[in-house]
């Protein structure tokens, strides 16, 4: 995602801009975990040794739309895995409005923590992710299923860490409950590199789980 001319406002908000867009188009890759990149990123690089793979059966439910009503996101979803090398793949660039779950991880609502990934910009505009850095505790983030049940979740902490030193365990870890890591770009833009120096993650916790 390259959004050098985005910066500012994620100054505003505490942090640089997130550049999912930029970690998308790469993949989203934590030392152990999943990773993103420039003109398309997501989150931070991540290995497939950082996450928890709980492959889920053909007949478990998948997560269809997420909203977040204070930043104004309400988009469906498609599919990510790892590839080949063992980093967290990213949505489509193509689309900036579409977050990214981690198919072979927790679903939404379900114990463990569910990964979403989402672009904060492409070349052309800002994209799904762009205001994460600006939620706050305890605001909301809802996910419906394509069960026809619907996961709330409440924000524990929004914090930014480099792309050196992203805490995989800590972001991809297995959880006792249901959890939610929303993950964008984040940190300052490295002009020479064309990507973001860090990663923005989301933490949230269930509220409830019900039918729509």
């Amino acid at each position: 995602m390259k959004a050098g001319r985005f910066i500012a406002v994620g100054v505003a908000i505490g942090v640089a801009a997130l550049g999912l867009d930029t970690l998308l188009q790469q993949t989203i890759t934590a030392p152990t975990g999943p990773p993103p990149k420039p003109a398309a990123a997501a989150a931070k690089p991540a290995t497939a040794a950082a996450f928890p793979v709980e492959e889920q059966p053909a007949s478990a439910p998948h997560p269809t739309r997420i909203a977040i009503p204070e930043i104004s996101v309400d988009a469906p979803f498609t599919e990510v895995s790892l590839t080949p090398s063992g980093e967290l793949d990213v949505p489509p660039a193509d689309d900036p409005n579409l977050a990214g779950w981690y198919k072979d991880g927790p679903v939404p609502g379900d114990r463990g923590a569910a990964i979403v990934l989402g672009h904060v910009d492409t070349k052309k505009t800002t994209a799904v992710f762009w205001g994460l850095g600006a939620l706050k505790p305890g605001n909301t983030v809802s996910v419906t299923r394509d069960d026809h049940m619907v996961a709330q979740f409440s924000v524990d902490s929004v914090e930014v860490f480099t792309k050196k030193d992203f805490p995989d365990e800590l972001v991809y870890g297995q959880t006792a409950d249901a959890r939610l890591r929303l993950i964008t770009c984040g940190g300052s833009y490295d002009r020479e590199h064309n990507d973001y120096t860090g990663n923005v993650v989301v933490f949230a916790h269930l509220l409830s789980l019900q039918h729509e």
